[in-house]
């Protein structure tokens, strides 16, 4: 079988206050700011990119910083915990240091043989900590975490679904996912290269309350295909599915396409390339803005409406 779905691309997040936001990923987590941009939908709102060195697909989580946006609800319908993945040895130091930076967490847990902790960003976003010694990605240094406990990209996503037969179905049949685990209400699905980064959890949870989006809450999650044509060829098997998959959108780093799936959540799938250094070098990436050709002429009035923020290590 060709494969068209290869992993996790990039996750996409609200928040309510940028230089909140970068503090959060880049000075506690340790993340790069990979990419600083703007919403090509709404230009006075920054677009805010973390990862690893490279921005690699499956290291990516981004953000559109509202100031003053109202925090969303957590609940069905919703990716409510984005987990990343750390060396086993690093569970004692990630403990440490979100003590020291005062933020809550709960755990250790076990889940599928696997320890992680829990805990939210400023805004309240789900997030997670996934300790295991399979994932060979090297991960960012970034001069204070060392190396060998950096956050190394995605292990996985939990979708809450009230009902999951649907999403399963599209998942495995159309998607390209096989289920590789299964424990109480969660079932782990393995996009076709499997391991940390090409995995999805589908939680049942019918009890849930409906999901809110707001400051805190995933917009949309996005799936890896290597290219254009196999964007397209994708793109017809959600046709012939019955899913209404838009036109192929360029987002200058890579080209998408969305739809929702039967639980309501916002699929994405978007193209490898071309990548995060087609407009800044690979030691630049994230350090000036950059903006669409469309929206050149108008950069000093984009650069006056949007807050400054600094990106800082800590």
């Amino acid at each position: 079988m060709k494969t068209l779905i290869n992993g996790l691309h990039h996750i996409t997040a609200l928040a309510s206050d940028a230089q909140r936001n970068v503090d959060f990923y880049v000075g506690v987590l340790g993340q790069r700011m990979v990419k600083k941009t703007i919403n090509f939908d709404a230009p006075d709102v920054y677009h805010l990119y973390y990862g690893d060195e490279t921005g690699s697909p499956g290291s990516i989580l981004t953000f559109f910083p509202y100031a003053g946006l109202q925090r969303g609800r957590k609940g069905g319908g919703q990716l409510t915990y984005t987990a990343f993945s750390i060396p086993t040895t690093s569970l004692s130091y990630w403990m440490d240091r979100l003590t020291g930076f005062g933020i809550p967490y709960s755990g250790p847990y076990r889940r599928f043989n696997e320890s992680y902790l829990r805990f939210e960003d400023y805004d309240g976003m789900g997030v997670e900590l996934v300790a295991n010694d399979v994932d060979q990605r090297p991960g960012w240094d970034n001069g204070k975490i060392p190396i060998e406990y950096s956050i190394k990209g995605f292990f996985t996503a939990t979708l809450n679904e009230f009902s999951i037969d649907k999403t399963v179905a599209l998942l495995t049949e159309v998607m390209q996912h096989k289920l590789v685990a299964e424990e109480e209400d969660i079932w782990r699905f393995e996009a076709m290269l499997g391991g940390p980064g090409n995995y999805v959890d589908v939680k049942k949870s019918p009890k849930d309350v409906r999901a809110l989006q707001g400051a805190g809450s995933v917009h949309h999650i996005a799936f890896a295909t290597e290219s254009d044509t196999s964007q397209l060829e994708i793109r017809e098997k959600l046709l012939v599915a019955g899913y209404s998959p838009t036109e192929v959108l360029d987002r200058n780093y890579f080209h998408s396409i969305y739809y929702r799936e039967p639980g309501g959540i916002l699929f994405e799938i978007a193209t490898n390339p071309p990548g995060f250094a087609v407009d800044e070098s690979l030691v630049e990436l994230g350090s000036s803005l950059k903006l669409p050709e469309w929206y050149e002429p108008k950069r000093s009035a984009i650069e006056t409406a949007l807050p400054p923020i600094v990106a800082e290590a800590k």
